[in-house]
């Protein structure tokens, strides 16, 4: 124990109260006002809480968002909410994992209404998940598994009905209810009368999904396996626009970076994921909001969006509604469209006005989306774990504009200028076309959905980089030679 007043204690403050910090010896002591006037002190600032009043109209009424949020909770989003992983393995059934009641509106809060603390912490917990579950193992109680191929391509077709029949036969430990889309339920490739002319009880296992019912309902589904290509992924991410069941995706595509398991070996694959569990990766996704401007606000007053969205607003006055809600795996595209003028976007961040951007277009993308348009747009590759948004131009007017990288903990907002001589146009993930006229625009943020995907055995970043490797050929050239030596002889 050390002399009163010969410690080096300093105090951290937050939140009005001191909490002493123990010096390098250990020593500690609290004695002293002296020690109060000297130390650290730690305040968050209120104008971080300030949001915009058109920015916390949400979408849905409370009533729809509370009992969303009471249906809509697989087994990797109730440990987003509880943080908490016990063990090396865990085992998990998806229809039986809740929120509590009293966490119901939370839950279903779209980020675009948090805070920046809030945001942060949101984003962490989601980062902090997402490295425990890369070390562990999910053994997950599977009984109803959703088929995703491309219902127009006939060898993809005949693929999925293989692996249906697969599932659905009598080999099989348990018994399996399989949902393919339905319009494979006439399709003559798929046959789906000879798989239940093969075994009756197929008549009762063999079901159909709809884009309607993965968004109503989407615990109905315990795992997902996809068949095709990255887009094929992409379209699981859209069908799942908020809680998404694990997904193992086969490579049947031309490109392989979220595809990562080989179809001939299917019944090895899957008898062991579903026998001795399996790695989840935790994927972020964006969460992107349209919002409208409310045009007879304000009659007769010339308008401008950057003082709209930066500078105070009047007590009585709404700029802007939201028209459309998405979550987006890849990136948002706003662009000039079908316009042959070049695009005037706005672009912000916070509560703050980036630039101005005289540009065929922008690309906001994830890092998972940055091997997609903004690699062809000059944006920078970035590792899937990275927690950070990154801004490409498409072939802007400046050569001084370069891409941006900024941090998951902002809301970007990407907006058309009200004397913008064009509309622009807004797509996500490569679908949705939407126009946004001069006023409009759209909030882009982390989402509290992340996308989760199966992982194969071995080291995730080396899995990475083989994949870049592997699909673009990344840094492949001909070996330099070396220097050949003069030789006496």
């Amino acid at each position: 124990m050390s002399e009163p007043g010969s410690s080096h204690t300093r105090f951290l403050n937050v939140n009005n109260r001191a909490t002493p910090i123990e010096d390098d010896c250990g020593a500690s002591n609290a004695s002293g006002e002296s020690e109060l006037h000297t130390s650290l002190e730690v305040t968050f600032d209120d104008a971080g809480e300030h949001r915009r009043k058109s920015s916390i109209i949400a979408l849905d009424p409370l009533d729809v968002l509370k009992r969303d949020a009471s249906t809509a909770s697989c087994f990797v989003h109730s440990l987003l909410e509880n943080k908490t992983i016990v063990g090396e393995s865990t085992t998990t059934e998806n229809n039986e994992a809740e929120p509590s009641a009293g966490n119901a509106h939370d839950h279903a809060t779209h980020s675009r209404l948090l805070t920046k603390k809030q945001l942060s912490e949101m984003a962490w917990g989601v980062r902090e998940l997402s490295k425990r579950l890369g070390s562990i193992r999910m053994k997950i109680r599977v009984r109803r598994v959703f088929l995703l191929t491309k219902a127009h391509d006939e060898e993809l077709i005949g693929y999925t009905r293989k692996l249906a029949a697969w599932l659905l036969s009598n080999e099989r430990a348990t018994q399996y209810i399989v949902y393919v889309e339905n319009t494979l339920e006439h399709n003559s490739k798929f046959d789906a009368e000879g798989l239940i002319g093969h075994d009756p009880s197929n008549k009762t296992r063999l079901r159909y999904w709809t884009a309607e019912l993965c968004r109503r309902h989407p615990t109905t589904f315990d795992f997902v396996v996809t068949l095709g290509g990255d887009g094929t992924v992409l379209y699981a991410s859209w069908l799942f626009q908020r809680v998404v069941p694990p997904i193992l995706s086969f490579a049947l595509g031309s490109l392989g970076f979220l595809t990562k398991f080989d179809y001939d070996q299917y019944p090895e694959i899957l008898e062991q994921a579903f026998r001795d569990g399996v790695t989840i990766g935790l994927r972020l996704r964006f969460e992107c909001t349209i919002m409208r401007s409310s045009r007879g606000a304000v009659e007769g007053k010339r308008r401008d969006l950057v003082e709209q969205l930066i500078a105070e607003e009047h007590a009585e006055e709404t700029t802007h509604r939201p028209d459309g809600h998405y979550q987006i795996l890849n990136d948002v595209v706003v662009d000039r469209g079908p316009n042959p003028t070049m695009s005037s976007i706005e672009l912000f961040g916070g509560d703050e006005h980036f630039t101005t951007v005289q540009a065929d277009g922008i690309c906001v993308a994830t890092p998972t989306g940055s091997t997609a348009y903004n690699l062809a747009a000059g944006g920078s590759l970035c590792h899937p774990e990275n927690p950070v948004i990154l801004v490409s131009a498409i072939c802007a007017h400046t050569l001084s504009f370069r891409p941006i990288i900024l941090p998951d903990t902002i809301v970007l907002r990407v907006g058309v200028p009200y004397d913008a001589r064009t509309s622009s146009w807004a797509s996500f993930d490569g679908r949705e076309r939407v126009e946004l006229q001069p006023g409009d625009y759209v909030t882009i943020s982390a989402s509290r959905y992340p996308f989760a995907n199966v992982q194969p055995p071995g080291r995730r970043s080396e899995e990475w980089v083989n994949s870049i490797s592997r699909t673009l050929q990344w840094n492949s050239r001909q070996r330099q030679k070396s220097f050949k030596e003069w030789s006496d002889n």
